[in-house]
């Protein structure tokens, strides 16, 4: 079995996806051996305890689902895992909710728990911890209309999370029905004591690690489409190996401590960890400062991350990679490395751009070209009237024109704007490429 996990991504993420599945289900079984004796609680009470049981593993789940676990990661990336954790907190969420309103409907006489003035200490907890975790909820959802910095937001949601989960575990001891034994009680302490022992290894340990190993700015390089190359070198340390294609989080000029970092791909080759540089395209109030940043600026790295590599597939006949705007960024990391390796086999890159003038690193594309087997496809939205080349979007059409005539033979890297990599995404089906020959980077991390 370890031979196979070894060898398949596929297999690694179903066994992961077990693991998960065995976590969430399991200690609700366990609640089952030595039962109380047998009382007059019907069906849909003992239901409604069922789903707020296994909306309390899951709660407890998400704090190891963003906690980037390196091995977990690996076997889907983070940007999967974390949504992944978007929908699957929505779950726990109505999973909990439910709880209490199949007993009010059940046993309408529960209703008179809601008053927290006169209810036992039991009650308040499960009302505290229902408000915290309504209250995470809509923040969370509605955080850029509420206006709520992103910083404060993320310590507010750890805050809610840990409050959440520890009042509806003392809310499940106090009714203490189904975790009358000791060892249960414990079990589900342990449980719980885990989540915010991972929130405690974020929050401490990892940043105190990042410490310890920390970057200087070497240099800030002017690209073209108002993108900045930021150049760092590893400073007393030999620096993080990562697969090409691959992104960390950057801490720039602040302790790791104050949790304000931003997730960028490299673009410099994976094999040179003494030298690592970060493509930026001057989008947001963090990214248009980065021309400013100067040399000898201290800077702090978590990762690598991600699965959105060509290192995956090694044995692939060749590979499409399309990309739009900044997008362009880990597929430099692949190309460079590519050119490095002097790897004979063939890629095509369409590469989607507003104008010209606008296309990234378009010079050491034409000199990549002479060292590697690579066709660069230029798409402009809005050329100039002496342009002959590809115009308008990525779309079908466009790309049975190029896509290899046996396309389950290449692995194809999309990273766009999502409105592209969605419309590039069905074009690919629609032209039978094989959806796991398909891999797409998303950045909506935050």
């Amino acid at each position: 079995m370890r031979s196979l996990l070894m060898r398949s991504p596929v297999a690694i993420a179903a066994f992961w996806l077990g693991i998960y599945l065995f976590i969430t289900l399991v200690p609700l079984a366990v609640l089952l051996l030595y039962p109380p004796a047998a009382d007059d609680r019907g069906f849909w009470t003992e239901f409604s305890v069922a789903l707020g049981f296994i909306g309390l593993a899951m709660m407890a789940l998400q704090f190891a689902l963003t906690a980037r676990i390196n091995r977990i990661e690996s076997s889907y990336g983070i940007d999967i895992i974390l949504q992944f954790h978007r929908y699957i907190s929505l779950v726990a969420f109505g999973l909990i909710l439910i709880h209490p309103i199949i007993l009010f409907i059940d046993q309408p006489e529960t209703l008179q728990l809601l008053n927290v003035f006169e209810a036992p200490w039991r009650a308040q907890a499960a009302v505290a911890g229902t408000i915290a975790l309504i209250v995470l909820v809509i923040t969370s959802i509605f955080r850029k209309q509420l206006q709520i910095p992103y910083e404060p937001w993320r310590l507010l949601h750890g805050l809610l999370a840990m409050a959440a989960m520890v009042l509806g575990l003392v809310h499940a001891i106090g009714v203490s029905y189904y975790l009358s034994l000791f060892w249960k009680i414990i079990l589900w302490s342990g449980i719980v004591l885990t989540a915010l022992l991972l929130m405690g290894y974020v929050r401490l340990i990892k940043p105190l690690m990042m410490t310890r190993k920390p970057y200087l700015v070497e240099d800030v390089v002017s690209q073209r489409g108002d993108v900045w190359s930021l150049v760092l070198r590893p400073r007393g340390h030999n620096g993080i190996t990562f697969d090409p294609g691959q992104f960390a989080w950057i801490t720039l000029d602040i302790s790791p401590f104050r949790m304000r970092e931003h997730p960028f791909s490299m673009s410099s080759s994976g094999d040179h960890a003494e030298r690592l540089e970060f493509s930026i395209k001057a989008l947001g109030d963090f990214t248009k400062r980065i021309k400013d940043v100067k040399p000898g600026t201290k800077a702090f790295l978590d990762g690598p991350y991600g699965v959105f590599t060509t290192d995956r597939y090694w044995d692939s006949a060749g590979f499409v990679l399309i990309a739009g705007g900044i997008g362009i960024t880990p597929m430099m990391s692949m190309l460079r490395t590519a050119v490095e390796r002097k790897d004979d086999r063939p890629f095509l890159l369409i590469y989607s751009n507003r104008t010209w003038d606008d296309v990234t690193f378009r010079e050491e594309l034409e000199e990549i070209k002479d060292k590697l087997d690579l066709k660069v496809v230029h798409v402009l939205r809005e050329p100039d009237d002496d342009w002959d080349g590809e115009e308008g979007y990525v779309d079908r059409d466009l790309l049975e024109r190029y896509v290899p005539i046996h396309r389950g033979s290449r692995q194809y890297f999309i990273c766009a704007a999502p409105v592209m990599m969605d419309q590039v995404e069905r074009a690919l089906h629609d032209l039978d490429v094989p959806i796991t020959n398909i891999h797409m980077e998303h950045f909506n991390l935050v």
